[in-house]
């Protein structure tokens, strides 16, 4: 027998200052629905890598070929390769007459596709980006307009073409003359979705949420459990299951930092055996645990966008300034193993980068797949773009900018297909990625000068 219980959208559990968000119910409408329940939001999301590809591990042999033989760099998405869309033939934006200024350029243009000011270098000065204007139009719907995720800090000490530094490390500009930073602490990114509250409810950051105050919270979740019809409970299940899973990662992360940092100074970890291995130095956001750190980040826009926190997020997963891998097993940086000449062995480690990087973005994907959500997925609910500025780090090359769509954006995108023979540039992938999301514009974005049809569902 149905339930008859109704559960308002906006209703969080709280308890002593803090909140924490629900997953959509079956039996709650969403925030912006009319009288009859609507369908669930689409929510777009974007995740980069500097530097490019290695083209032939990258780019599928053929669009027959896709599902079935994927290339070495896209193993990690095989079993959600039927939820992706690859397309080869989007340029990036031409940077004359910047031409020495290649990886100033790679990131910033990558959501505005459009140049900085020829005239004022030294200050940003660029269009706004395309996750902010999804987050103006749908940004007053949740509590956060968007989410801006980092796995660095946003600092670059050199000037290609006498271009400010923030154009090195920023993707996110709100407004021509305003870049919005990113936050790269994990606990801070938790925080912040599901943490402290004042009495007027908006976030608190002084200190880290505290793990007994989520206790109390999810403990509240009993008393709504009991309530909820049986397919509800489930999914409160695997949701406060997910928030526990976080919140402990996080917890471990920042504990092995403590015991790595006391290490070093001299001072010994008191559990530790004698005949233990000291612990490992972990350093975020370049430490040992690279992948582990990445993942929680991964998984923390996974929980944004399930609890309807936010609709709209984008993750500079590294930026052009000294990024290594040594959990790869080799310890030099990703920028100098761009500039290959073609030698196997530094192609080859640009190439376990390459595929490093797209199993962090597969593993938030599939998960996002196995995340029930109204009549289908959370997935199919999203659009969710990882991408690189440049197609060949070794030539700075961009007329075949690497990058993969995943989700069904609601129904508006056509997945499972690998296009070829498309010609388009970066402004009309992102223009073609709003329509999807039902984001009006009045003008395409940057240099764009339409959609891409065959991205879309008819």
């Amino acid at each position: 027998m149905p339930s008859k219980f109704l559960l308002n959208r906006r209703t969080c559990l709280r308890g002593l200052g803090a909140s924490l968000a629900l997953p959509l119910f079956d039996c709650m409408g969403w925030a912006d629905a009319g009288p009859k329940p609507a369908k669930p939001p689409v929510r777009l999301g974007f995740m980069y890598m500097p530097h490019g590809v290695v083209m032939d591990q990258f780019w599928p042999k053929s669009p027959e070929t896709f599902l079935t033989a994927p290339p070495p760099a896209l193993e990690p998405l095989k079993p959600v390769l039927n939820r992706c869309l690859m397309v080869k033939g989007i340029s990036g934006v031409p940077i004359a007459p910047f031409n020495g200024a290649p990886h100033a350029l790679e990131l910033s243009t990558w959501l505005t596709a459009k140049l900085p000011n020829v005239t004022h270098r030294n200050k940003i000065d660029i269009g706004i980006s395309a996750d902010q204007i999804a987050a103006n139009y749908v940004g007053h719907l949740t509590a956060l307009p968007s989410l801006e995720l980092a796995t660095m800090p946003q600092t670059h000490k050199e000037n290609q073409e006498g271009l400010n530094e923030g154009y090195y490390t920023h993707c996110s500009f709100s407004s021509p003359k305003q870049a919005l930073p990113a936050e790269i602490n994990p606990r801070a990114v938790l925080n912040r979705l599901f943490g402290k509250t004042s009495k007027s409810d908006q976030p608190t950051h002084a200190d880290p949420l505290d793990g007994k105050m989520l206790d109390l919270v999810l403990d509240g979740a009993r008393d709504l459990r009991r309530r909820l019809p049986k397919g509800d409970q489930e999914k409160l299940d695997e949701y406060l299951d997910s928030v526990r899973s976080v919140e402990r990662r996080i917890a471990a992360i920042e504990h092995r930092q403590k015991e790595a940092a006391q290490a070093k100074s001299g001072v010994p970890a008191s559990k530790n055996k004698s005949s233990d291995s000291p612990p490992i130095e972990i350093k975020i956001p370049e430490g040992d645990k690279r992948s582990e750190y990445m993942d929680v980040m991964c998984d923390l826009n996974v929980l944004a966008f399930q609890a309807d926190v936010t609709r709209v997020s984008s993750y500079i997963g590294s930026t052009p300034n000294g990024v290594s891998y040594p959990e790869l097993g080799f310890s030099g940086e990703h920028h100098s193993y761009t500039h290959h000449g073609n030698k196997e062995e530094p192609k080859g480690r640009v190439a376990a980068i390459t595929a490093f990087n797209v199993a962090r973005f597969a593993n938030m994907v599939k998960k996002m797949a196995a995340l029930r959500e109204g009549d289908g997925t959370l997935l199919d609910n999203c659009i969710m773009m990882w991408g690189s500025g440049l197609e060949d780090g070794d030539k700075h090359s961009r007329e075949n900018l690497p990058f993969i769509v995943a989700g069904g954006g609601g129904g508006s995108l056509r997945t499972g297909r690998f296009l070829t023979g498309i010609k388009g540039n970066q402004g009309d992938l992102l223009t073609t990625l709003l329509g999807c999301m039902g984001v009006p514009l009045d003008r395409p974005l940057g240099i764009a000068s339409g959609r891409i049809k065959e991205m879309m569902n008819a």
